[in-house]
């Protein structure tokens, strides 16, 4: 990645991180397009240069996520199918810079602002979307490792599904326990579980 466009991702990646912390702390309807830009240290029309919407914004942080691993799967080193799918999905479920930059300072309160934010009518159709955008370059990078016919064959895309399943469900009760029990120990159990059913052909 050159300069510029590490600049850029760096500018999206805070963007997005805004977005969710002001939603979790505010509520999706007390948050706008300008307050996002001025928390990340920019302009209302440089958030409009990368989303189109506020919902866009809060959800390109699940969506980078899930392209990041289908781009893990594609560079990883060779080896077992689901060794690499549940290192490529753990390493995605740790803290990264704009968390660090900005520590929680109350986990409850954070907890129940990300609870209220998930359930946001609003957001569900983003999140739909993200969701099936990187089901299937997961999927095309299942069928790269595997050596199936992504128009074909049921594996790549069964596989896919399954993952993006057991991300959401690993999500979602880390939201429900109390107190809330980390994702990536939730997937760490969650993917050798779906792997034990999904033998590489």
């Amino acid at each position: 990645m050159g300069l510029r466009e590490q600049k850029k991702a760096e500018t999206r990646a805070a963007l997005s991180w805004a977005a969710v912390r002001l939603t979790v702390e505010r509520g999706f309807g007390n948050v706008k397009v300008e307050d996002i830009a001025e928390a990340a240290g920019v302009s209302s029309r440089t958030f409009n240069n990368y989303f189109s919407s506020k919902g866009e914004a809060i959800v390109a942080r699940h969506l980078d996520r899930g392209l990041r691993i289908a781009e893990a799967l594609r560079e990883g080193p060779e080896g077992p199918l689901w060794e690499a799918i549940t290192r490529s999905v753990l390493a995605q479920f740790g803290p990264d810079a704009e968390a660090a930059a900005h520590p929680v300072a109350d986990a409850d309160r954070w907890t129940a602002g990300v609870r209220m934010m998930v359930s946001e009518p609003a957001l569900q159709g983003e999140m739909l979307r993200a969701g099936a955008i990187a089901e299937a370059e997961i999927a095309a990078a299942v069928a790269d490792r595997t050596g199936t016919d992504l128009q074909q064959d049921l594996y790549p895309h069964l596989v896919a599904s399954a993952v993006v399943a057991a991300i959401n469900t690993a999500i979602a009760h880390h939201l429900r326990t109390d107190p809330p029990v980390p994702v990536s120990r939730l997937l760490a159990d969650a993917l050798p579980r779906v792997a034990a059913g999904l033998s590489t052909p």
